[in-house]
């Protein structure tokens, strides 16, 4: 893939979209756009906070919109009401664009259920399924352990991680539809494929960095210290 085809930014809500809502601010999460500069397709991943601002960078940058990806069911990623607070996301996106809207088989139930999506707006996939942009190939990866149907994406060796994995920390497994032995899979085992010269982007800006190698996240993060199931279950799930 050539990579100044690949269109891929970051944007942090609260300070490039969303800019005057507090829970935006508190909750640092980020929305990602990926597409195919040639074409001028773009995906949105984990559309939320600010709809109209995420349309807005990406008509600004000459493209166009033709599908949304998920993560998982949060609804500070996809939108819902979180802590008696209304956070627009999925269905208001389908309100001004009606795109496909891409998620992993087995959280397809919970994104309807916070989103008021119907079946028919959702695209179920498998883990290993591929979403093309253009002629641009973005790999999904079902990594649960946070929620059941919780997916990375993989392109151009970037790895959009949503709250499968930081660069400090993971995603917590005590909400519901978590599972910590599920999660230490999901990073030791599901994770093993991706290289350690990828660059990870997470779900959240949890560190000084928005970004880091997965080498690096390997190497520095704790959650992968521990040596086996065990160990992990001790620290992370009460086991």
């Amino acid at each position: 893939m050539a990579s100044d085809r690949l269109y891929f930014r970051q944007l942090l809500a609260g300070r490039d979209i969303a800019r005057t809502d507090p829970l935006a601010r508190q909750m640092v999460n980020f929305v990602y756009l990926i597409g195919d500069r040639e074409t001028g397709e773009a995906v949105v991943v984990d559309p939320a906070y600010d709809i109209r601002g995420i349309l807005d960078v990406v008509a600004a940058d000459g493209m166009r919109l033709t599908g949304a990806l998920a993560t998982h069911y949060h609804p500070d990623h996809v939108g819902g009401d979180m802590m008696g607070y209304r956070i627009s996301g999925v269905r208001e996106l389908l309100m001004l664009e009606p795109v496909p809207i891409h998620v992993q088989a087995d959280e397809a139930p919970w994104v309807q259920r916070v989103t008021e999506a119907s079946a028919s707006d959702l695209v179920e996939h498998t883990s290993g399924d591929t979403v093309m942009v253009g002629d641009i190939p973005i790999q999904l990866i079902h990594t649960p352990g946070h929620t059941p149907g919780s997916q990375c994406f993989f392109v151009d060796n970037r790895l959009v991680s949503g709250d499968t994995l930081f660069l400090e920390g993971c995603g917590r497994t005590d909400l519901p539809g978590g599972d910590p032995r599920a999660l230490y899979e999901s990073l030791t085992q599901r994770l093993a494929k991706v290289p350690d010269d990828a660059l990870l982007f997470p779900g959240h800006l949890y560190s000084p960095e928005p970004s880091a190698s997965m080498g690096d996240t390997r190497r520095l993060n704790f959650v992968f210290r521990p040596r086996n199931e065990q160990e992990w279950l001790r620290m992370f799930g009460g086991g």
